[in-house]
């Protein structure tokens, strides 16, 4: 079937998923455990299935999208926009959405399940369907503040043994400065980086400063989760690279960034900034602009991190990503075969699609409730 055909959707199912993190993952709304979040199945005309996986979380810390305010768009504007009539391409669904104001993890949800879809039409991996020429992508790992210093280096030893190839370290005001020189005792080599979730402001610059000293690979999103403009002012004060995140929601985000200065790497997150079509505008624009980008990850499960996987196959994707292995999440994960990390490395699936089959009886036990949609 070749791609000329347009891809004729006939049925969405949304599948409400609750799925128990092997660990409690914890925000300045609190902590949990169950995470709550869609899968997106898309049948079309010719039978095949593509998959897509929602990001958002249950409270809005992250960004304004909730799981329920997920379930809304999609169910009374998205679905609706994309079963009116047959899409070309994927990059056109983006295009239909338009009229939605922002909403991306909703749309990125859906978008995903088209790309999919579209690949398995063409019967080629959705790395390739993408653009990606990457056989394996390097991983590293992301970690969350902890009760003690023992207990953060005993965690990065671990990681560093597997063979993690970047490890991330949360900060923030109290948990910053002293945490990194001691880390880079331990671990004087190691590529590290800060991830400061927005939890300092221009007040801090010196602060700041003192961590160039530390041979960081980035401080992430030290400043407002909005901003753009305060940033510049940073960067031209630190040597160490700031990159974004929360701050860039779209192609238009990442350009008025990168004019301005105000970074020198990008985070992207396909949820975040409203699904591959824009995330690969945003790595070809940094690739043109020589800004480094790696893709973040939003603690999904097996489809969503298959997508990660396709998108990190880009070649401007330099530094290693947050797509761990499932079993760093799961007890069980909802694909087949699991997502495996092998010395820091994931092998792209070869297969049509995102590369995984979905476990049907899997998907049914963490399913709280179905939804279709003709």
């Amino acid at each position: 079937m070749n791609h000329l055909q347009p891809i004729q959707i006939k049925e969405i199912i949304l599948h409400k998923l609750m799925m128990r993190l092997k660990a409690p993952f914890s925000t300045s709304f609190g902590t949990f455990q169950d995470k709550e979040f869609f899968v997106i199945e898309a049948i079309g005309e010719s039978g095949l299935i593509g998959w897509g996986e929602s990001v958002a979380f249950s409270s809005p810390w992250y960004t304004e999208e909730t799981v329920k305010t997920s379930e809304h768009m999609m169910e009374d504007f998205l679905i609706p926009l994309l079963l009116k009539k047959p899409v070309n391409h994927p990059d056109e669904v983006s295009e239909r959405f338009l009229p939605i104001r922002r909403n991306n993890m909703a749309k990125a949800a859906l978008e995903g399940a088209v790309w999919d879809l579209y690949s398995k039409q063409l019967g080629i991996p959705l790395s390739k369907a993408l653009g990606g020429t990457k056989k394996e992508i390097d991983v590293g790992v992301s970690i969350g503040i902890q009760d003690s210093m023992e207990d953060l280096v005993q965690l990065i030893e671990g990681y560093v043994e597997e063979g993690y190839k970047r490890v991330k370290v949360k900060i923030k005001p109290g948990w910053d400065v002293e945490v990194i020189k001691e880390l880079r005792k331990y671990f004087p080599n190691l590529p590290l980086m800060a991830d400061a979730n927005s939890a300092y402001t221009l007040k801090d610059i010196e602060l700041l400063k003192q961590l160039d000293e530390y041979d960081l690979l980035m401080i992430e999103q030290p400043l407002a989760h909005d901003d753009i403009v305060d940033h510049a002012i940073l960067q031209k004060e630190v040597k160490t690279p700031i990159c974004l995140d929360e701050s860039i929601t779209s192609f238009d985000d990442a350009r008025k960034a990168v004019e301005m200065g105000s970074c020198k790497i990008i985070n992207i997150k396909i949820g975040r900034v409203g699904g591959l079509t824009e995330a690969k505008k945003i790595h070809d624009y940094c690739k043109q602009k020589g800004i480094a980008v790696w893709c973040g990850g939003m603690l999904e499960a097996g489809i969503g991190r298959a997508h990660n996987i396709a998108l990190t196959t880009l070649d401007q994707f330099i530094l290693p990503g947050d797509t761990a292995g499932s079993s760093r999440y799961w007890e069980r994960d909802i694909i087949n075969p699991e997502v495996t990390v092998h010395k820091g490395q994931i092998i792209v699936s070869d297969n049509s699609g995102i590369g995984y089959e979905v476990d049907r009886e899997v998907l049914r036990r963490y399913t709280v409730e179905t939804k279709i949609f003709k």
